[in-house]
């Protein structure tokens, strides 16, 4: 029996988890011993476990700061994209922060953070459009300006499917 092609792409990409996991593992020491030696042990300890509290409280306060939005978006009938893609890395950041290590817990404050969140969003953005023209969906876009340039930064565009 043949598996289709986006099942076997899948398969292939679930054998790298177990090498990155040992890669950050090892990235996580080599940082942790690093700043040991810069700072000592005991100081290096209290700097892991004190992240982990306060992103445990961020991601607690950010979290449900994120799930009014959301509720708030719904309720007004916007669709909700900036509201998702937040909740998307508070539930990130919030996991990255429970791991622990110095790596770790900095990319998780990235994540969970309000005022650093929205780099990271752009990064979420960037991953799911690469995987939607990957996967094929989306068909050609065209874009159209309705104001002169320089007025303002919002430009407006229609999707149009090739399959219908």
């Amino acid at each position: 029996m043949t598996l289709p092609p986006g099942n076997r792409t899948g398969r292939r990409r679930i054998r790298w988890i177990p090498l990155a996991i040992v890669l950050v593992v090892i990235l996580e020491i080599a940082v942790f011993v690093g700043v040991a030696r810069l700072i000592g042990v005991l100081p290096t300890v209290i700097v892991v476990l004190t992240l982990s509290t306060l992103g445990a409280f961020l991601v607690r306060r950010e979290g449900r700061r994120t799930w009014r939005a959301l509720e708030q978006a719904l309720r007004s009938g916007k669709m909700p994209n900036r509201e998702i893609a937040d909740a998307i890395l508070v539930v990130a950041g919030g996991a990255l922060l429970f791991i622990p290590g110095l790596v770790t817990s900095v990319v998780g404050l990235v994540f969970a953070l309000p005022f650093t969140r929205p780099v990271a969003r752009i990064g979420l953005e960037v991953v799911v459009a690469r995987r939607l023209l990957a996967a094929g969906v989306g068909g050609e876009v065209r874009v159209r300006r309705t104001r002169p340039r320089g007025e303002d930064d919002v430009v407006e565009g229609e999707i149009i499917d090739d399959d219908e």
